[in-house]
């Protein structure tokens, strides 16, 4: 109980306050949509610029973390396109964007605060790893697939082309990379820039996770509740399975094994509604499996952390 007071509820509390906040009232869609256009394009991009730039690659890239954590994403999303499609019946581009619900669970937004909260900021080092692929490695499979489905035969030497158009235009992706850059070559900045960009990083994970409470307001689960509840069950129980798993068999570190476990365990991201709402479908499943998923997962986040090392 002690876990869930002390780690889990003040993450829940400022998603909260974000849902109360638009319940009532109080902020706008357009209010919303503005902080959570912040957060995704200016404070988290520095964020992983920030971890990007600062990280040990020789000592915190893990590939045996990576290879557990994406072998259990992508089966997450080969479990969740196969079921929509075979077991609910739903169309080749429905089941990939449902197949993307259980691929792209929540690592910013949740898995990183509760990791931090539970371990200490020296702990994430195995989450910024996870993250550094994340978009990339999400993206790519989904859009991957999706253009594959809508093509059905034809047109197929467009799709390398989507796909690189789609990567490199996530403000995400764009941070990683200029992080990445800037370890490889040394480079360093200013002492002002360095205390000003740390400024805007406090922002970040708040501001993050006030306005996912806002979004979340917008969606009620309706309908289709059984391949909600399918996602759900992919999202917060195959995934963390197989990287805990995995993680066992490849005998990894504590902090790793940690870092790989909560992040698989918690919802998907509002990534997997954007990428529904991109193609303009099954949105309705992925709006409500964000928001269903996303109060389960106090309780299987709560088990997960009990049952780590």
């Amino acid at each position: 109980m002690q876990a869930l007071v002390d780690v889990i509820l003040p993450v829940f509390l400022v998603i909260g306050a974000g849902y109360l906040a638009s319940w009532r009232g109080l902020l706008t869609e357009n209010a919303v949509d503005g902080l959570m256009g912040f957060t995704q394009t200016i404070a988290i991009p520095c964020l992983l610029f920030r971890a990007m730039w600062t990280l040990d690659f020789g000592a915190h890239f893990e590939p045996l973390l990576l290879l557990a954590f994406y072998t259990g994403a992508t089966a997450g999303f080969a479990t969740g396109l196969l079921g929509a499609r075979y077991i609910f019946k739903r169309d080749w581009e429905d089941s990939v964007a449902i197949g993307f619900c259980g691929l792209f669970s929540n690592s910013l937004l949740l898995g990183l605060p509760i990791t931090e909260r539970a371990y200490g900021a020296d702990a994430l080092a195995g989450n910024y790893a996870i993250i550094a692929l994340h978009s990339p490695f999400g993206y790519i499979l989904g859009i991957t697939a999706m253009e594959i489905a809508r093509a059905r035969g034809t047109a197929l030497r467009k799709v390398p082309g989507t796909i690189l158009r789609s990567v490199f235009r996530n403000g995400l992706v764009i941070g990683i990379a200029i992080g990445v850059a800037f370890n490889i070559g040394n480079v360093s900045l200013p002492g002002p820039v360095t205390q000003a960009l740390d400024l805007v990083i406090r922002t970040a994970l708040p501001s993050a996770l006030f306005a996912l409470g806002g979004i979340l307001f917008r969606y009620r689960p309706e309908g289709d509740m059984r391949t909600i509840l399918f996602v759900c069950a992919i999202s917060l129980g195959l995934h963390p399975a197989i990287m805990w798993s995995l993680g066992q068999a490849f005998d990894l570190g504590t902090d790793a094994l940690r870092s790989g476990v909560v992040t698989a365990a918690v919802a998907p991201g509002v990534n997997a509604y954007v990428f529904a709402n991109l193609y303009g479908r099954a949105k309705r499943v992925a709006a409500s499996s964000v928001l269903l998923a996303t109060g389960l997962c106090i309780f299987t986040i709560w088990a997960w952390l009990h049952a780590l090392p």
